[in-house]
């Protein structure tokens, strides 16, 4: 009966400490510089890499394209990328962090393609989660 008891016992022990393990993955861009979240940022862009996205943006992210005002929050920036999985921009990019002052940076990243340039201003936000993009204004010179 006690052996009954201690094997019961520890089933139980195992099954709730390895759900815990699997119910929630672990943040990779929780500890990073802001450098990394920008280059995460352009590559999800760019190149269609939507592996990171629900680490990457804040619940209250705002993205604005300012040329045609149009406008959406994380869900449906979220949907647009997830709609363009894996398609790559042919462009050169890059990016220059305009101001960093605590836990606050704001960045200019540039797409060049041949015919137009797309420059997106950006937003992050250091929290308990380490940084996260919450806002991008796109405007095309």
């Amino acid at each position: 009966m006690k052996t009954t008891l201690k094997t019961i016992a520890a089933a139980l022990i195992m099954v709730t400490s390895l759900s815990s393990f699997a119910s929630e993955k672990a943040n990779p861009l929780k500890n990073v510089e802001s450098s990394m979240i920008l280059n995460t940022y352009l590559e999800t862009v760019t190149v269609g890499s939507i592996d990171l996205n629900k680490f990457l943006f804040a619940d209250d992210f705002q993205y604005r394209n300012v040329n045609n005002n149009d406008r959406a929050g994380k869900k449906e920036y979220i949907k647009h990328l997830k709609a363009n999985k894996g398609m790559q921009y042919d462009c050169k990019s890059s990016y220059e962090i305009l101001s960093q002052d605590g836990r606050v940076c704001v960045a200019k990243a540039t797409m060049a393609f041949d015919n137009f340039t797309r420059v997106d201003y950006i937003t992050l936000n250091q929290g308990k989660d380490g940084w996260k993009v919450s806002k991008v204004e796109t405007t095309y010179p």
